[in-house]
């Protein structure tokens, strides 16, 4: 997906590269139809729209945008690139935690943490373990900016 990893935070080109390889997004904290409206539901609406396939990790839901959820990461059936975090940075630790406890070909590649959400002594972690950390920053506004509308991209 992308061609070297950052030690730090991402430019806004790295950003750009990011939201453009993306392919599957995991959604960790999505919510379900039923909170329209809210962040944690219309961002991934976007992604979708943008022609990315949306994975919802939330053990309080069963299913959203028509997908199934799944309770935890570790329950993914599927690989997923990119995971996107709606949860507090008090949690990002323990998000931490459970990303590294998944098998290395299974992580994945990009863990973005929403707007608002930085926590630095995770983020360390998961860059010494190879994972491209983004910080504090809206993947839906990234998405609209840097991927057009429409079906998936075919590599």
């Amino acid at each position: 997906m992308m061609s070297r990893e950052w030690s730090g935070e991402p430019t806004d080109a790295d950003l750009a590269a990011i939201v453009r390889a993306a392919r599957v997004v995991a959604v960790l904290g999505m919510k379900d139809d039923a909170r329209a409206g809210e962040p944690a539901i219309e961002i991934p609406r976007l992604l979708v729209a943008r022609g990315l396939e949306v994975i919802p990790v939330n053990p309080t839901i069963k299913s959203a945008l028509g997908r199934p959820a799944y309770a935890r990461l570790a329950d993914v059936s599927v690989a997923f690139d990119l995971l996107d975090v709606f949860r507090r940075a008090e949690n990002v630790p323990a998000i931490a935690d459970e990303v590294l406890a998944l098998p290395p070909e299974r992580r994945p590649r990009v863990v973005w943490l929403q707007s608002g959400i930085r926590h630095e002594a995770a983020a360390a972690r998961l860059r010494a373990a190879g994972i491209t950390v983004v910080q504090d920053a809206c993947l839906g506004v990234l998405a609209a900016r840097y991927r057009p509308a429409g079906p998936p991209e075919t590599a």
